[in-house]
């Protein structure tokens, strides 16, 4: 079932507005390819920021697009925003997975249709023309195992949360991060299992209390998935824990700055949202001309990138220090 106008205006986030006046977003500017970027979920800081890239990307690279942001991190609802971009023809479908495998059927329809399709953090997601990536797995999840180790002084007992335990590129990192720490810091050990909480403020909330409440010998709380430090913040915050329990993990920072500063949130590392918003934009102005990447070509806020065309990859390195001296003047711009 298609998704309704009414749906998908409620979806549009801080396009609402624009939307009721002017119609839907992509039928302003027919002369121009169209291109629907389908995030995670909408309305939260990090995929905000997003959408920012994706208008001013849309203005400099003359591209019709336009982010959609589902109300909750559910597959469900992403693959009922494709199948409405499907309908209304678009160039380009631009997808940022909650569940890579239950995308597929839809992006295989899409294709099939002559729609190009480019993922991010989607480096195993089927039936994509290109996914391009602001980091490398491994290089993410050692960043982030290694500041965590620090601040435990590399021993203790830790839990891992990621956005839910369908995204595929939050479970990389996790897999990745874990595994370095099996191979470089023996005396950390794991507790259970991860937690696929880490999009949702309430549930990243709730299971830090709990898992508080569960493991009083906890040293370490391991995050992916931009809600999870703001959330865990505000319980360590609330029972006086921030110091003897090291939150590390990437999050918008405006939203999480003051924890950074107060040091409850130890620090993290991002990319920006924005430039991966500018970047959907050049690459679906770029696929709907009919070209491809090409290896070192330079990408809007990155510079030159490595094409791996069996791969379907374009990989970029651009991470931030989520630190004290630096938080700040990532929040003032905006992210």
């Amino acid at each position: 079932m298609n998704i309704t106008r009414r749906t998908t205006l409620a979806m549009l986030g801080t396009g609402v507005a624009a939307a009721a006046l002017g119609g839907i977003p992509g039928l302003a500017a027919a002369a121009e390819p169209q291109a629907g970027i389908v995030v995670k979920i909408g309305g939260i800081p990090w995929f905000n920021a997003m959408e920012v890239g994706i208008k001013k990307g849309a203005k400099d690279y003359k591209v019709d697009a336009w982010m959609v942001g589902p109300t909750q991190a559910d597959a469900a609802q992403q693959v009922r925003a494709i199948e409405d971009l499907i309908a209304r023809k678009v160039q380009v479908i631009g997808i940022v997975p909650n569940d890579s495998a239950a995308l597929e059927p839809v992006l295989g329809r899409a294709r099939a249709a002559g729609i190009k399709v480019i993922a991010h953090e989607g480096p195993d997601q089927k039936e994509k023309d290109w996914d391009f990536e602001l980091t490398t797995i491994e290089a993410y999840g050692k960043a982030h195992m290694d500041l965590l180790a620090k601040e435990m002084g590399e021993a203790g007992d830790y839990i891992v949360y990621v956005g839910s335990l369908t995204v595929p590129l939050h479970n990389a990192w996790a897999d990745a991060a874990i595994a370095y720490q099996k191979e470089k810091y023996p005396k950390m050990k794991m507790l259970g299992d991860r937690f696929g909480v880490a999009e949702s403020l309430d549930e990243s909330i709730k299971t830090t209390q709990d898992q508080l409440r569960a493991n009083p010998s906890l040293k370490g709380i391991l995050t992916f998935g931009s809600q999870g430090p703001i959330g865990a913040a505000r319980v360590l915050d609330d029972r006086g824990k921030a110091k003897s329990i090291a939150l590390v993990g990437g999050f918008s920072p405006g939203q999480g700055q003051r924890y950074v500063k107060s040091g409850v949130i130890r620090g993290g590392y991002i990319w920006n949202p924005m430039t991966a918003g500018e970047v959907f934009a050049q690459l679906a102005a770029l696929l709907a001309s009919g070209k491809e990447p090409t290896d070192g070509m330079e990408l809007v806020g990155v510079g030159k990138v490595q094409v791996f065309p069996d791969k379907k990859l374009i990989q970029a390195q651009k991470l931030e220090s989520l630190d004290k001296e630096n938080v700040g003047r990532l929040a003032e711009l905006g992210l």
